[in-house]
């Protein structure tokens, strides 16, 4: 039976709850507008025909934000703070320490300084290097101040939170601004004195994740999930507005289909992830691990419309990719590495099969997302259709009793990260588990 393909292409399920999520504003992790889009999800997951539906809530810590300054000679440059930077003004020389790699930062005295770097790694490095791997190699460096420079340009600050589990506000004030003004910054004004100025507030708060289910009440489970939460600065339409309305758009689907489930699939919509992961660590805490069959974690999909899967090594979860991709005649591309962000990981770093699924895009680095520009002008209903077509079956694919996946000791996944050169900035950034 096909009818079901006919029926999500026309639609307007998903897309509308992106819509509402979008008009919500300000989504931050611990925010009234968070809340606001926890309980639309539970609702909307509620009306697709899933069942259970409520809301898991846990304390977090939060940020409020207030107004920043970066001042350079005679001039103040246009910035924005980062997310669970500290409240503090700051004075020191600005030293550009480029991309922020770890190698500039051995090579470069930063002590007493403010740091500048910029948000993209080169073509030719071997591995991502994260903003807070960035940020803490600073602080470790003896940096009082850290810029944040956006790669792309089109005059957008860049935002991302820093701060770590154990202690979640930032060591040294950081900012975030935009490619021109970094470039500007270089040219004019390195080597000499410049003054930042964080203002925030730093309360305790409340979020939550959504929680629903279909399918038949097996042993193990498939997790369906993607974040609610977003920054502050812009509608989060991209990032993750789309992971947590496709989530409910295949609720509506499976709901349809829920027959053909041979395990039970659980959705899990996330709060504050963009602050470290904080509603999927809450989550990995409390589950048997062991009865999860995989899970998929959608995150930034529709900003491009050929699907991409992060596999992490798990050869299933990209034999089942792949299989979908060859039935539809539709392209997705896949990657066995490990990528350690995002809601999938507090699970596959503990050996669960797990799927990062985002999209293949044109540009480097983050395109729209953490900046003001993540709207929703910038996605196609089509887009939307069309993954959620793939990922339905992907899904009832996955949950069939034919499909056996394995799952990995925590040792392997830590071997792997050290074989990846991924452990170090793990442990710079306070993120290593083992």
């Amino acid at each position: 039976m096909t009818d079901w393909i006919g029926d999500t292409f026309t639609s307007d399920v998903g897309w509308n709850h992106l819509e509402r999520l979008v008009d919500i504003g300000d989504r931050m992790a611990g925010s009234e507008g968070e809340q606001e889009a926890l309980e639309a999800t539970r609702d909307a997951l509620d009306a697709a025909g899933a069942r259970d539906a409520y809301i898991d809530e846990f304390d977090v810590q939060g940020w409020i934000r207030g107004d920043s300054t970066l001042t350079a000679g005679e001039t103040t440059q246009d910035c924005i703070a980062l997310p669970r930077s500290p409240a503090e003004s700051v004075e020191g020389e600005l030293v550009d320490v480029g991309h922020g790699l770890p190698e500039e930062f051995d090579e470069t005295d930063i002590s007493g300084k403010v740091a500048l770097v910029s948000s993209s790694v080169p073509d030719h490095y071997h591995r991502g290097v994260h903003r807070r791997e960035k940020y803490y190699y600073a602080v470790e460096n003896g940096a009082v101040g850290f810029v944040f420079a956006n790669n792309a340009a089109g005059g957008l600050p860049i935002t991302g939170s820093v701060g770590t589990a154990e202690a979640p506000i930032g060591d040294v004030p950081a900012v975030g601004v935009s490619k021109e003004v970094g470039d500007r910054l270089k040219r004019r004004f390195e080597g000499e004195s410049v003054e930042l100025d964080v203002d925030c507030e730093t309360p305790a708060a409340t979020s939550g994740n959504v929680h629903a289910e279909l399918g038949p009440d097996t042993e193990t489970e498939l997790l369906v999930t993607g974040h609610a939460d977003a920054h502050d600065i812009c509608e989060g339409a991209t990032d993750n507005g789309t992971g947590t309305a496709t989530a409910v758009e295949l609720a509506r689907t499976l709901a349809a289909r829920e027959d053909e489930l041979e395990t039970k699939v659980r959705f899990v919509c996330f709060g504050s992830e963009e602050v470290g992961l904080v509603g999927s660590e809450h989550e990995s805490e409390q589950v048997d691990r062991d009865r999860i069959k995989a899970v998929v974690n959608v995150d930034c999909t529709v900003r491009g419309r050929t699907l991409k899967f992060d596999t992490h090594g798990f050869n299933t979860l990209e034999s089942v990719a792949q299989t979908v991709a060859d039935r539809f005649g539709h392209p997705v591309s896949t990657n066995p590495k490990l990528v350690p962000h995002s809601d999938h990981w507090p699970f596959v770093q503990w050996g669960v099969p797990g799927y990062m699924v985002s999209a293949e895009k044109d540009t480097k680095g983050r395109g729209w997302a953490h900046t003001a520009a993540d709207t929703l002008d910038k996605l196609e209903k089509r887009t939307f259709r069309e993954q959620a077509i793939l990922l339905t079956e992907l899904v009832v694919e996955l949950a069939g009793d034919d499909v056996e996946t394995t799952h990995k000791s925590a040792e392997t996944m830590a071997e792997t990260l050290e074989d990846e050169d991924l452990a170090e900035g793990m442990r710079v950034t306070g993120d290593w588990p083992y």
